[in-house]
C-alpha cells in the first residue's frame, strides 16, 4: 500500500490563525480556563465536553490550546486520528506503556533500543509497578513470536534501532502483535517523514520531539500519536496517565516546535542526503559503516518497501572504530581539530552530533546486554548535520580517518 505524503497532510492543518487574525497561532499560557455556564465544568470532568467537542478547556495539565494544535499537527504528520504532546520523549513512552499494560502484564521489546527506554523496561517497571519485559532481536521474527505470553499487552519497537539502525519489519510485527491480542507501539524518533508506522499496522507512534522534529536541540519534548479513543483515554481524569502523572508540555515549547514543522521535510531530505553520501564514500574506503541506505545493510530492501521515498534513508550512520579508545580519539579529532561536529548525545541537530554508544546512550545496558544486542565498544553513532558544504565536511571526516590510519 502506498503511504500518503505526510507533508501534504500537515499542510492541511498548518494555518491556525492567532486570536487577533495573525498568520501564526497564539500562545495560550493560562493554566486554568473559564466557562460561561456552571454546568459546563461537570460535563468536562465527565468527558462529555472537551477541545474536540465544543472547544471547552479545563486545566493546563489536561489540555492546552497551543499544545493541542501541535498535537493535531503531529497527528497529520503520522497519519493518525489524534495526538498529544508531552514534556519529553521518555514521558511519552512511559505514559503509553503504563496506559496499555499495568501491574502483572508483560511487554515484548526490541533488545536494541535507547538506553533510557531499556532501563525503564528492564529495571524501573518491574521494581515499581510489577510490569515485566522480554527483550528480543526484532529481526528474528520467530523469536519475537515465541516471546509472547498470555499476559503480553504490548510489542514495543523502534523503527530504526538505536544505535545499530536495525530496521523493524513493521507490517509483520503488527500482524504478530494483533494475532496475540496486543498493541504495537513504535518509537519513530529516528525516522520522522521517512517512515509512517501507522500506515503499516502500528497502533501507537511515539516521538522524542527533542530530536529531528525540533531540530535545534533547545527544547525537550515528546509526542503520542494514535486513535482519538486512545488519546482521550490518556487524558481521562480518573485513569489517564497523562492527566494523572502530569508530564505537561509548556505552551511556549509547543509554539516554538510548531513553527519548525513546515520545514521538517526539507531538513530530513538534507540530513538523509548527506548521510548517504558519507556512508557510500566510507564504504568505498573500506571503513566499517552501517547505514540503511547502503545495499549492504541487512534491511535495506525492507526499508525501501516501507519508507516514504522522497525523504531518504534517514540522517544517522554508525562507524565501528574497534575500541572505545580509538572511538574517542576519532571524535576528538573531528570536534577539536576540524570542528566537524560535537561530541554530544542526542540527534537531529543542524550540526553533526557524535557519541560512542556503548559508553553513553546505551550505557544503561550491562556488558552482557550490550554483547547480546551487538553494540560494540568502539561503535560511534553520528547524526549527520547540514552545516558547511558536503565536500568540506567529507574532507574533515576523511582527514580524521587518515590520521588514525583507517583509510
Amino acid at each position: 500500500m502506498k503511504t500518503p505524503d505526510p507533508i501534504e497532510s500537515l499542510a492541511d492543518l498548518r494555518h491556525e490563525f492567532g486570536e487577533h487574525g495573525g498568520v501564526n497561532m497564539s500562545v495560550e499560557t493560562s493554566t486554568t480556563f473559564t466557562v460561561m455556564a456552571a454546568d459546563t465544568l461537570p460535563e468536562i470532568f465527565q468527558g462529555l465536553r472537551g477541545p474536540a467537542s465544543g472547544g471547552c478547556y479545563l486545566y493546563g495539565r489536561h489540555f492546552n490550546p497551543t499544545v493541542y494544535v501541535l498535537g493535531r499537527q503531529m497527528a497529520a504528520i503520522e497519519g493518525t486520528e489524534a495526538a498529544y504532546c508531552t514534556a519529553s520523549g521518555m514521558s511519552a513512552i512511559s505514559s503509553v506503556l503504563l496506559q496499555l499494560a499495568g501491574h502483572g502484564a508483560h511487554i515484548v521489546a526490541g533488545n536494541t533500543i535507547y538506553g533510557g527506554t531499556f532501563a525503564l523496561l528492564k529495571e524501573y517497571f518491574p521494581a515499581k509497578v510489577g510490569l515485566k519485559t522480554t527483550f528480543v532481536d526484532v529481526s528474528n521474527i520467530a523469536a519475537v513470536e515465541a516471546a509472547f505470553t498470555d499476559r503480553t499487552k504490548v510489542l514495543f519497537i523502534e523503527t530504526m534501532a538505536n544505535p545499530l539502525l536495525t530496521v523493524a519489519d513493521i507490517p509483520t510485527l503488527a500482524a504478530i502483535a494483533h494475532a496475540k491480542g496486543a498493541k504495537l507501539v513504535v518509537d519513530n524518533t529516528f525516522c520522522p517523514m521517512v517512515v509512517s508506522p501507522i500506515q503499516h499496522g502500528a497502533d501507537v507512534v511515539v516521538h522524542s520531539l527533542t530530536k529531528f522534529i525540533n531540530g535545534a536541540s533547545d527544547y525537550i519534548a515528546g509526542a503520542i500519536c494514535g486513535t482519538a479513543e486512545f488519546i482521550t483515554s490518556l487524558m481521562d481524569v480518573h485513569q489517564g496517565t497523562l492527566m494523572l502523572l502530569g508530564p505537561t508540555m509548556d505552551p511556549q515549547a509547543a509554539y516554538a516546535i510548531s513553527m519548525r514543522l513546515p520545514h521538517l521535510g526539507i531538513r530530513m531530505v538534507e540530513h538523509s542526503r548527506r548521510a548517504k553520501v558519507f556512508a557510500e564514500r566510507l564504504a568505498e574506503s573500506k571503513v566499517p559503516v552501517t547505514y540503511p541506505g547502503l545495499p549492504s545493510h541487512p534491511q535495506h530492501d525492507l526499508l525501501k518497501r516501507i519508507m516514504n521515498p522522497d525523504y531518504g534513508y534517514g540522517g544517522i550512520l554508525c562507524i565501528d572504530l574497534g575500541t572505545k579508545l580509538r572511538a574517542n580519539e576519532f571524535m576528538e579529532i573531528l570536534q577539536n581539530k576540524d570542528r566537524f561536529g560535537f561530541m554530544a548525545v542526542s540527534l537531529g541537530y543542524f550540526d553533526t552530533l557524535m557519541s560512542c554508544s556503548a559508553s553513553s546512550t546505551s550505557s544503561e545496558m550491562s556488558p552482557e546486554d550490550l554483547e547480546e544486542a551487538g553494540i560494540q565498544p568502539g561503535l560511534v553513532r553520528m547524526s549527520i548535520g547540514y552545516t558547511g558544504t558536503v565536500e568540506q565536511r567529507w574532507e574533515q571526516l576523511h582527514s580524521a580517518l587518515e590520521i588514525l590510519n583507517l583509510v
